[in-house]
């Protein structure tokens, strides 16, 4: 029985250590991140920015004339055509709600804006491709003819693959990659099925055997198990 209970306790101090260390979207460790910038007499037209930030890093491409195209989930376009609102830097809770309802833009603002109080890294993502970028003046020019209204997904369709898209030629999200490696982990171990099977059933103890918590718990065990 102690045994059981010590091997409970490691599992759920595993997945805490998951999630604390965890840097949502995250593409490497901070020891490996090189070419640190604040000053942006070092950027070229066409140059890959990016910033990190607390729970996922933030990507953009430098336009010259210290501007930068990024992409931006932002909720206040969707309530509002006053565009000396919208056009005001995006607070992180504008940011926040426009992820939700799933409202976003390519926008173009300025290095200070664009970095919300962060430090710059320049090109980083060069490193993690076989093919090289595309020439400068034609990543820029790809973010020109995109800024404005677009589609927004938190996975799929981010301010990565904007950037990638521009830069490489094909959109890609390491972030959304790393995600959905660490989903995958969390799921296929086994003991996600009977910590699901359990907070079911205390679930069932507590507010009794109705459809609308039996069915769920049922539901989710038995997906679980299934991808186990």
């Amino acid at each position: 029985m102690k045994n059981s209970l010590a091997d409970w306790l490691i599992f759920f101090l595993d997945k805490i250590s998951v999630v604390a260390s965890f840097k949502l979207f995250s593409m490497s460790d901070e020891s490996e991140r090189e070419n640190h910038y604040q000053d942006n007499s070092f950027f070229k037209r066409g140059d890959l920015l990016e910033v990190p930030r607390t729970l996922f890093v933030h990507f953009g491409i430098y336009l010259g004339n210290n501007k930068v195209a990024h992409l931006m989930p932002d909720i206040l376009p969707a309530l509002t055509d006053d565009k000396l609102l919208t056009d005001k830097v995006v607070t992180n809770k504008r940011l926040i709600l426009g992820v939700l309802a799933k409202v976003a833009s390519i926008r173009v603002d300025t290095v200070q804006d664009f970095a919300y109080g962060g430090t710059i890294i320049v090109n980083h993502m060069d490193s993690s491709f076989k093919t090289k970028p595309l020439c400068n003046e034609e990543v820029a020019q790809r973010a020109e003819k995109l800024v404005g209204a677009t589609p927004y997904s938190l996975l799929w369709d981010n301010c990565e693959h904007f950037v990638t898209y521009c830069r490489y030629g094909f959109p890609v999200s390491f972030q959304t990659d790393k995600f959905c490696e660490t989903v995958k982990r969390i799921i296929r171990d086994q003991r996600s099925v009977f910590l699901s099977a359990a907070l079911g059933l205390v679930l069932i103890l507590c507010l009794g055997m109705e459809p609308s918590t039996t069915l769920p718990s049922l539901f989710i065990t038995f997906a679980l198990w299934m991808a186990s």
